[in-house]
């Protein structure tokens, strides 16, 4: 497989961009776009609309052309903000969508780059292997034991064989490996090929949507999107998931109980209205009024543009939610079980420490332009032993390390011609290179290997054995992965059939290490505080795991391996759960066991996994993530998140924004369930007791141009609390609609709807016409309106504390709002329109007074709950 990926060179990178735009992107229809038209379809199905158009009827046939047209009007406004919403929900989630599309490992101008699938174009050379979904319909130019299943396009479950079959002309093979491929004024070698059906051993295609399952392959791609095989049947891409989660049904119960409730009222006021007025029309009218003021239609608004939102958010710290729900869970995670390799640390190793003779050195201890002369022979014999354009990590890093210190040197210029290798095997875990200067005809070979079998190579006496044996300890210690180096030079004609046969010279140990990723010791500090215990699971040796847990600041405690795991009985696994901190030399298949050892102790646990055999924990945990850059198809197809970069610290990013989620989540609906009291009281008073209402259809449009944005935009661009990752995981039993919110939101709500009814009794008893009591009635109501939206910024600190957080949605409402209620006010053609009357500076005080003083005492209820160091209010259920 090596030696075809180094003669292919794929597409150049302006090629890729021609094909894309010729073909468009790899991917099908999903069904779920919606446009302007699809959305204003469901605005005209709400019930707010409906009873606008139901007002506005209503008083054109009054007479009353003004009001009617006023409330047609409010109409479109209400449905501009409506479509604002479902178009930034819809923006969100056609995100997700592009961040959903498969994975591809392609080439492209000779380097291995991994793309979304949706950029893979015709005649683009795909790397395939184990657990990878195909990410278009291809035919193989190398396949290597490849198994595919092709359920998906044919029903059988039996997996077929695949084998690379040789192109029309052997020539064109090897076509792909130049500039060819694609070049102007050269013939495609793509050109005349045609896929046959699917199903079928031993056939050369592979086919968009199929997974492989066993095996490695380089293929060429045929076709793309539509012009696939699956695009042909009309199989619809992975999206979003849309199912209903856990708050949106809890949130649909409360909506029908609200609506119900609202309905019977709304038809007592119409009765009431009716006989004590005679008036059946203007009575059908407060009771629209009622409705409007009690509909409960914000709260399906804030769970759907909050939860695809938030998952939105999740995205841009490189984590995608592939499952809506995983957003509500992710709060409550009490425990992260991660891999060590690519999450917490780089997944690329680095040369460490080197070792010649009997002087070491730790290479973060140094510059590395100034390594001192003994270690440069050591060095340059270990990238001698490796790979000119290596792709073994380990080689890699010997290499970086070779042009950091020695490209200064004659060290890396020395004119040698390689003539001869000698591979590894299992016999000896050891590997000779054989070069010759082009002068001379001595032969120098270069070795390197276990140090066991480099130190038998070199023919070491025993004490020269002890002291390398000591020193490889040492290392293995500290977690490190080892390599013995050695030179040797012979002069016959004739090379050995073996190693054994060169007098190799020891020159030292080279120690590599996969280094921390610079997060992550922050983060693991950040889940002690925040109540997650973090259990790292790794396939490498203990010494490696328990080195590794100290770096990162990790309480390992004792550590379980793989083999005294499998020893263990559900019970006592479940029983060592809770305290050991690091499993070491684990196998894929013994994750299920953790995960639901851990479940049956009570946490909620996060999983992450990248490859086929990790799909079953990932599957079981209550939320499984995915790796995105190494990770296999079937591991993010089994998850519920997808970590873009592999890297811890945003997987502790995305739990914090998670709570911060729930967070503004819960706010949202504090603030919906408190201004609709006094809104839906002012309503239904004035009736009950025969006075002049105070509020109208056209004042409960007025208030929801500022409820409907506080509570979609506001309280989702809410920054997260002071103290949200310092405060124990929310218990999944807790429920959205606890007792102490609801309490606490109607005391909210009941002691505005207080205050307000107090400005309009008093207004009556001062002597105020109706017009004029509406007015500061209005005013009042307004103002506390706004006081709801800044007091429920926050229920542990008081607003003075919260206005010190930016917020720039907040201002720009509470601004509007503001400026609407001056020009309402102000000029005389609008307050004509909400039939008010014009007041002095003394009673338009006395309101705005009033409306502060609504929630003041909320105000004076966290400082007590926060001087008496009791628990904050919104912690407790």
């Amino acid at each position: 497989m090596e030696r075809s990926i180094d003669l292919l060179h794929g597409l150049s990178d302006a090629e890729a961009r021609r094909r894309l735009l010729s073909h468009g992107p790899n991917e099908l229809p999903t069904g779920r776009r919606r446009g302007v038209a699809a959305i204003l379809l469901e605005v005209v199905r709400e019930p707010m609309f409906i009873l606008l158009l139901a007002g506005g009827t209503l008083y054109f046939f009054l007479g009353d052309l003004q009001e009617a047209l006023m409330l047609l009007g409010f109409v479109f406004v209400v449905m501009g903000i409506t479509l604002y919403q479902e178009q930034k929900t819809e923006r969100a989630l056609e995100a997700l969508r592009d961040l959903s599309s498969p994975r591809a490992l392609v080439i492209r101008e000779g380097r291995q780059t991994r793309i979304a699938g949706r950029e893979v174009v015709p005649g683009d050379i795909v790397l395939l292997a184990e657990g990878d979904r195909v990410p278009a319909d291809g035919v193989l130019l190398e396949a290597t034991s490849l198994s595919v299943d092709e359920s998906l396009l044919t029903g059988e479950s039996v997996p077929v064989r695949k084998s690379a079959a040789a192109l029309e002309e052997g020539a064109q093979r090897e076509a792909f490996a130049g500039d060819s491929v694609g070049a102007s004024g050269g013939r495609d070698p793509l050109d005349g090929l045609t896929m046959g059906p699917p199903g079928g051993d031993d056939l050369p295609f592979v086919y968009s949507g199929t997974l492989v399952v066993q095996g490695q392959a380089i293929a060429a791609i045929l076709a793309t999107g539509a012009a696939t095989e699956l695009g042909k049947i009309g199989k619809a891409l992975e999206t979003v998931d849309s199912h209903r989660t856990r708050l949106q049904q809890e949130t649909g119960r409360l909506v029908q109980r609200l609506a119900v409730i609202g309905l019977a009222l709304c038809v007592v006021v119409v009765l009431a209205y009716w006989l004590t007025r005679g008036s059946l029309i203007h009575g059908i009218l407060a009771g629209i009024t009622l409705a409007m003021a009690t509909l409960p239609e914000e709260f399906p608004v804030v769970l759907t543009v909050f939860l695809a939102l938030g998952a939105w958010r999740i995205s841009k710290q490189q984590v995608l939610t592939r499952r809506i729900p995983a957003v509500e869970t992710l709060g409550s995670a009490t425990v992260l079980c991660v891999d060590k390799t690519g999450t917490l640390t780089m997944n690329r190793m680095e040369v460490d420490t080197i070792v010649a003779g009997e002087e070491s050195l730790r290479l973060g201890n140094v510059p590395v332009d100034s390594l001192p002369e003994p270690y440069h022979e050591l060095v340059e014999y270990a990238i001698l032993a490796s790979q000119r354009d290596p792709f073994d990590p380990m080689e890699q890093a010997m290499k970086r390390l070779g042009e950091l210190t020695l490209s200064s040197t004659e060290h890396l210029h020395r004119d040698w011609d390689l003539v001869h290798e000698y591979p590894l095997s299992k016999q000896l875990l050891a590997m000779s290179r054989v070069y010759r200067a082009l002068d001379r005809r001595d032969y120098l070979i270069a070795v390197k290997g276990a140090p066991e079998a480099v130190a038998d190579l070199c023919h070491l006496d025993s004490a020269a054995s002890a002291r390398v044996a000591e020193q490889v300890a040492s290392l293995a210690d500290r977690g490190l992965r080892i390599l013995g180096v050695a030179r040797a030079t012979f002069r016959q004609p004739e090379l050995p059939g073996i190693q054994h046969d060169f007098a190799f010279a020891f020159l030292g140990l080279i120690g590599l290490a996969d280094p921390i990723r610079a997060g992550v010791p922050a983060s693991v500090r950040e889940c002690e505080s925040a109540g997650i215990r973090v259990i790292m699971i790794t396939g490498d040796y203990p010494g490696t795991a328990r080195n590794i847990a100290q770096a990162i600041g990790l309480a390992a405690g004792s550590i379980i391996t793989g083999p005294e795991l499998a020893q263990m009985d559900d019970a006592q696994l479940a029983e060592r759960c809770r305290t050991v901190g690091v499993f070491a030399r684990v196998v894929p298949e013994q994750k299920l066991r953790l995960v639901s050892a851990l479940k049956a102790e009570g946490e909620i646990v996060a999983m992450t996994g990248d490859g086929v055999n990790d799909a079953p924990a990932l599957k079981e945990a209550d939320i499984g993530i995915a790796m995105g850059s190494r990770g296999t198809d079937v591991a993010r197809e089994a998850s519920d998140l997808v970590l873009l970069d592999d890297d811890f610290s945003s997987i502790v990013a995305a739990v914090r924004l998670g709570r911060r989620i729930y967070d503004n989540i819960r706010k949202a609906i504090a603030y919906i369930l408190a201004v609709h009291i006094p809104i839906a009281g002012m309503s239904l008073l004035p009736v009950l007791f025969d006075w002049p209402l105070v509020l109208l259809p056209v004042h409960i449009l007025f208030l929801e141009l500022i409820i409907d944005p506080t509570c979609s935009v506001v309280f989702e661009a809410e920054p997260e609390e002071f103290d949200v990752m310092r405060r124990k995981p929310r218990r999944t039993t807790e429920r959205l609609f606890s007792t102490q919110t609801v309490i606490l939101s109607l005391l909210q709500g009941g002691g505005v709807l207080l205050v307000v009814l107090v400005v309009f009794i008093l207004a009556r008893s001062a002597g105020m016409g109706a017009a004029e009591s509406r007015t500061v009635t209005f005013t009042a109501l307004v103002v506390a309106n706004l006081g709801l939206m800044m007091t429920n910024r926050s229920w542990d600190h008081t607003i003075f504390t919260t206005l010190r957080v930016r917020n720039r949605a907040l201002w720009w409402v509470a601004g509007a709002a503001v400026v609407l209620l001056g020009a309402v006010l102000a000029v005389p053609a609008l307050r004509g329109l909400f039939h008010f009357a014009a007041i002095g500076p003394g009673p338009l005080l006395v309101a705005i007074g009033a409306g502060a003083a609504g929630v003041l005492w909320f105000e004076a209820l966290k400082l007590v709950m926060k001087r008496s160091r009791k628990k904050p209010l919104r912690h407790a259920s």
